[in-house]
């Protein structure tokens, strides 16, 4: 593999805006394989594709075992068969999001009422002094 297609640690930590720490523990539970040169670790072009996957899949709330196993899937049945998992996956985490957004709405309606209950008793209580 041609030497400039490879990403150095920091440079993939550039790249995808994250901490030394987290692009060590998805080495750690192996989500990315970097090729080792010594004390060196390099990126191919397939770390940079599934970094750009697993962070699209933290950004869809999706856990890190979930992503693993999805990613699992390609390595071992290919495409076909993780594309089919894909889909269960995003259906499933559609259904938990929008469950998350009417909680959401609704914590924030309420919020809203009591916030407005507060500031009419307060205005009450100024206009009493």
């Amino acid at each position: 593999m041609p030497q400039d297609d490879r990403l150095t640690f920091k440079e993939m930590c550039a790249k995808f805006d994250v901490t030394p720490r987290t692009l060590r523990y998805y080495e750690y539970i192996e989500l990315l394989t970097p090729v080792r040169e010594g004390r060196a670790r390099f990126y191919t072009p397939r770390d940079v594709a599934r970094m750009t996957l697993i962070l699209r899949g933290r950004r869809w709330g999706f856990s890190l075992e979930d992503i693993r196993q999805w990613l699992l899937i390609y390595d071992q049945k290919g495409t076909e068969a993780q594309m089919r998992t894909w889909v269960e996956y995003a259906d499933r985490q559609i259904v938990h999001l929008t469950d998350e957004l009417a909680q959401l709405e609704q914590a924030i309606a309420e919020l809203r009422d009591t916030r407005d209950e507060v500031a009419q008793t307060l205005e009450l209580t100024q206009g009493n002094d």
